[in-house]
């Protein structure tokens, strides 16, 4: 039987999922549930929690294993949750021998017991996952192209869930695009906790900009690349070169910003000031003027002030973002900003939900901007496509997975008309 994963997060997520699922298939699992969680935020724990305890209510048959982010930095918590048999760690779960141990482990009592989690500090190296193509012949695949963060910005737990950072062999990941556009997948995303920091763990040490290259040269066939989160203090000049000039790399980029005041940066230990983001996206537009360009910010963080919140929300105007993402700061424990002094959480929420109408203020206008252009859009449900821009479309009609030629009439409801 068919094992069901449960994915929550990012993009990266996403892609292990696909490997978990075959996995565990693999070693014989069936009536599992996997759960694949996030660690970003308190948020993102306690959704997974709920989510496992209405699973167990809905099929109380079901044999429940945590793993990801949430289940490496809070392993005990989950082992502690009745409805869990399984806990396995974020490098173990890509492995298959882990999905063969849990199947005889699955059902055992004592919550240490229920653990397969190794040092994620520990590992050293990635080991390519080819796969021929994504469940539900979804148009866009994702490829996981490094991993793990050598950074240590202070509100974030995810090198302590991911490890530090490691790369795939250009080779490896050129391969495993090839066999997803040879089953059909449209749109290709590479993925990685910090995508720019590509390569610096192997040989000759290419950057992200070679790997796009190299990918674009060596598979002809592929109609649309884009990238996932990139830090744009690691962005280098074949990456910008690339933007510039190859019309099969996706004009939007989703920059990890976070704030955009000086001193918040500073303590948030980021390697940007505020003058850095606006040079970059002046920059990248310049080269390639219909970027569209989005962004993480978090609203609250320790020691916020609301003149300090303002120049983030100034931010959104002076680099021009289209999207953002926004995350109202959530204390993890163990990071340095968990020591800070807290904003209060009323402000906390007020922000984010400042920021959050300053977002879709910019999303309009940048729609509004679209009206009478021809687009190129991805067909990715029955209802929606995406532009090049990753810009949504009300569609109907029209075969998923196809890239349809369509010229923009209007927008409602935060999405684009064709």
């Amino acid at each position: 039987m068919s094992v069901d994963v449960v994915t929550f997060g990012c993009r990266l997520n996403a892609f292990e999922s696909e490997i978990i699922r075959r996995r565990a298939e693999d070693a014989g699992l069936g009536e599992t549930v996997v759960f694949n969680t996030c660690a970003v935020t308190n948020e993102a724990v306690a959704q997974a929690r709920q989510s496992i305890r209405k699973l167990k209510r809905e099929r109380p048959d079901a044999r429940i294993v945590v793993t990801g982010c949430a289940a490496q930095t809070q392993t005990q918590m989950f082992a502690e949750m009745d409805e869990v048999d399984r806990v396995v760690g974020n490098d173990d779960k890509l492995r298959g021998e882990a999905w063969d141990s849990a199947r005889g482990a699955l059902g055992l009592a004592r919550p240490q017991s229920k653990i397969a989690v190794s040092d994620i500090m520990a590992v050293k190296a990635m080991a390519p996952h080819l796969l021929d193509g994504f469940q539900h012949g979804l148009p866009r695949a994702f490829v996981q192209v490094q991993n793990g963060c050598d950074h240590r910005c202070t509100f974030c737990i995810i090198p302590y869930g991911r490890g530090n950072s490691r790369s795939v062999a250009v080779d490896a990941v050129v391969d495993q695009v090839r066999a997803l556009v040879e089953a059909g997948h449209a749109e290709i995303v590479l993925t990685g906790v910090d995508l720019t920091s590509y390569g610096g763990d192997l040989e000759g040490a290419p950057k992200l900009g070679a790997l796009v290259k190299q990918i674009l040269k060596r598979v002809p066939d592929l109609k649309r690349l884009r990238l996932s989160s990139i830090d744009h203090v690691e962005a280098d000049r074949d990456l910008l070169d690339v933007i510039a000039n190859e019309a099969r790399l996706m004009p939007h980029l989703h920059l990890s910003l976070q704030a955009g005041d000086d001193l918040v940066l500073k303590r948030m230990k980021r390697r940007h000031l505020r003058d850095d983001a606006i040079a970059f996206c002046d920059e990248v537009r310049r080269l390639r003027p219909d970027i569209a360009f989005g962004a993480d910010i978090i609203a609250g963080f320790p020691t916020e002030t609301e003149e300090m919140f303002v120049r983030s929300l100034d931010l959104v105007d002076e680099c021009g973002l289209t999207f953002l993402h926004v995350f109202p700061y959530s204390a993890r424990p163990g990071t340095p900003a968990a020591r800070m002094p807290q904003v209060a959480g009323s402000a906390i929420r007020e922000r984010a939900k400042r920021l959050r109408e300053k977002g879709d203020t910019a999303l309009r206008v940048r729609l509004a901007a679209e009206v009478g252009n021809t687009r190129e859009v991805l067909i990715e449900s029955a209802t929606q496509g995406r532009t090049e821009h990753f810009l949504p479309v009300a569609v109907e009609k029209h075969t998923l997975g196809t890239v349809q030629r369509m010229t923009i009439r209007g927008h409602e409801a935060l999405r684009l008309t064709a």
